[in-house]
């Protein structure tokens, strides 16, 4: 991997409590002052910027990307945003106003799946309806950003003879998107710039890359070839023996506090498939941990990549092997954890 051709990004929790994931961070957690120390800390540690988590009853989170963008000068926030939350016209204004005013920096993930969307109004149906409304905003956002006067009457978004000034200030900031149903696959592999995966071993990232290589194809994308993006956590410690002694005492602390997952609830496709590795063993791949998913680990929380710097940049160059080219990294604490793998893992990648 070289500094031209893969993307370094961390993740920053806009939270309303503290403590996310064991993060060390107390009173004032969320205000302004240390969300900005977060976002410095990536510039100055060689990050390009950090992803910023969506969902209703937390910190807005276009309001959180747009304050550090003001307070930076290189730091890219890749800002999640939820179809239904937003209407598609509202937010690509927004979008292309925040781009320009921040030479450029703006990065988008789009999220469709489940939120407390009867709070501010919204609804959905089935998995069908929330993907392809999903498709719909993907189609309009890309359109109201490359194109002028347009007109769009869909299913779920219309817009009429809708021009969003001013531009971006590259042809459009870059679409992530998630998902590992059928229908999120589809959408990925015809409307989105990026397909993120989480900590999946090896051969589950090959196997959907393949495959959405070939639902591009057969569905006839229109857009330069889809791009892939890895979401996990990483544990990187001075040794392997220490890292692995961390990883399994904070596991322990995860069982001792009762977060032990429900075995009721019913998770998205790409969340199951994160849990369902747990029967393939505790450590896959060298050193994907997968144990942190039986005790309430979520998302990102998952599967840990455990190691020593050179532990972790070994396995991280295997999934760039399989055509990974977007890395979005975390560890808890979350500032400690920017400099240290700053300083230790950021290099050996870009050697």
């Amino acid at each position: 991997m070289t500094a031209t051709a893969a993307e370094f990004l961390w993740y920053i929790p806009n939270e309303v409590r503290p403590g996310h994931r064991g993060d060390d961070a107390g009173a004032g957690h969320n205000s302004l002052e240390t969300l900005t120390g977060h976002a410095l800390a990536l510039e100055a540690h060689g990050w390009g910027g950090a992803l910023i988590g969506t969902g209703w009853g937390r910190p807005d989170t276009f309001t959180v990307a747009t304050a550090l963008a003001a307070r930076t000068t290189t730091f890219r926030p890749l800002i999640a945003v939820r179809p239904g939350y937003w209407r598609p016209a509202n937010f690509a204004s927004a979008a292309a106003t925040l781009d320009h005013l921040s030479s450029g920096r703006v990065l988008v993930n789009i999220v469709s799946g489940k939120d407390n969307l009867a709070a501010y109004g919204d609804s959905e149906g089935d998995q069908a309806h929330r993907y392809s409304r999903t498709k719909e905003f993907l189609q309009i956002v890309r359109r109201l950003w490359t194109e002028e006067r347009v007109t769009y009457h869909g299913e779920h978004f219309t817009v009429t003879d809708a021009t969003v000034v001013p531009r971006p200030l590259a042809r459009h900031p870059r679409l992530y998107f998630g998902g590992a149903s059928p229908a999120a696959e589809a959408v990925a592999a015809t409307e989105a710039d990026v397909q993120l995966f989480w900590g999946e071993p090896l051969d589950g990232v090959a196997e959907r890359i393949d495959r959405l290589n070939g639902l591009a194809e057969r569905l006839g994308r229109e857009h330069a070839p889809l791009q892939y993006g890895l979401r996990i956590t990483t544990l990187v410690r001075d040794t392997t023996e220490q890292a692995w002694a961390d990883a399994e005492a904070k596991v322990a602390q995860m069982a001792a506090d009762g977060g032990v997952a429900d075995p009721n609830r019913h998770p998205a496709v790409g969340q199951q498939r994160l849990l369902d590795l747990a029967a393939r063993g505790d450590i896959l791949d060298d050193n994907l941990y997968t144990a942190p998913g039986r005790y309430g680990g979520g998302g990102a929380g998952t599967t840990w990549l455990v190691g020593s710097a050179e532990d972790v940049a070994k396995s991280l160059r295997r999934y760039a092997n399989l055509g990974i080219t977007h890395f979005v990294l975390s560890d808890t604490p979350y500032l400690p954890e920017i400099k240290r793998q700053g300083e230790q893992l950021l290099p050996l990648l870009r050697a």
